[in-house]
């Protein structure tokens, strides 16, 4: 039997290109995911972070660039820092974006999970990209994600 998956669907008033510049660009993304940005050039074989935006020097995340076919398809490596050089503690994260019926459809699959990382993400992503979805529909990201957040409710 594999590791367990994580998959969350959500529907938003936006354009694929849009939502992909949001998942990327590190001011947008501190709305919405706790203070924190995500670092790359998201080149297919680049490196990524996920830092505190008022510390670099605190990484959360570490992972590599797998896929990048904006504004479709976004693939990562995700690992803690002091595991992101052991393929076995790696886990994957997929973000596919299409136009559904004059909005667009988000599909995050979070693969590869242990069961810590499984129940971390499970609520993590839920209020994460639901904040992410009002960002975008509403230019203001929910309050709860626009502080230091550590995913603990």
């Amino acid at each position: 039997m594999g590791k367990p998956s994580f998959v969350y669907v959500t529907y938003i008033q936006t354009t694929p290109e849009t939502l992909w510049n949001a998942l990327l660009d590190p001011e947008m993304t501190k709305d919405y995911w706790g203070r924190h940005r995500n670092v790359s050039d998201w080149k297919t074989g680049s490196a990524w972070r996920h830092e505190d935006y008022d510390d670099a020097n605190n990484v959360r995340v570490v992972g590599t660039v797998l896929e990048s076919n904006p504004p479709h398809r976004l693939v990562l490596s995700w690992a803690s820092p002091e595991k992101g050089d052991d393929p076995a503690k790696q886990s994957r994260v997929t973000f596919d974006i299409e136009p559904y019926m004059g909005e667009v459809r988000l599909t995050v699959t979070h693969e590869d999970l242990d069961n810590e990382m499984l129940r971390r993400v499970s609520g993590g992503w839920p209020a994460i990209l639901s904040s992410l979805k009002t960002l975008l529909e509403t230019g203001k990201a929910m309050p709860m994600t626009q502080k230091r957040w550590s995913g603990k409710s």
